[in-house]
């Protein structure tokens, strides 16, 4: 497997990630402080494992746009998954300490 990410990829997958951070700590009112930082973390991670692993055998032909490396579209699936990541983070801690 061979990693292609360049600096520019890399910069707009920590931009989507921290954008997604901040809109899930503005979407749920209550919620425990590091929630955006594990959503931003996990937007990171599998945004990574989206461009570089799961779709890095595909050529740059098949994969439109390619960012510097960064597979754009299939990196936004990784929203999806990060955000029922929150939401099962956040179902978790309301489950241990209700209000």
């Amino acid at each position: 497997m061979t990693w292609d990410l360049g600096l520019r990829g890399f910069a707009l997958l920590v931009v989507m990630a921290l954008v997604g951070g901040v809109i899930i700590h503005l979407v749920w009112r209550r919620r425990p402080a590091w929630l955006w930082l594990a959503a931003t973390a996990s937007l990171m991670l599998l945004g990574l494992m989206a461009s570089e692993v799961w779709f890095g055998w595909a050529t740059e032909e098949e994969l439109q746009p390619n960012i510097d490396g960064l597979s754009f579209d299939e990196t936004l699936l990784a929203i999806v998954m990060s955000v029922l990541a929150a939401a099962v983070a956040h179902l978790v801690v309301q489950r241990r300490h209700p209000a």
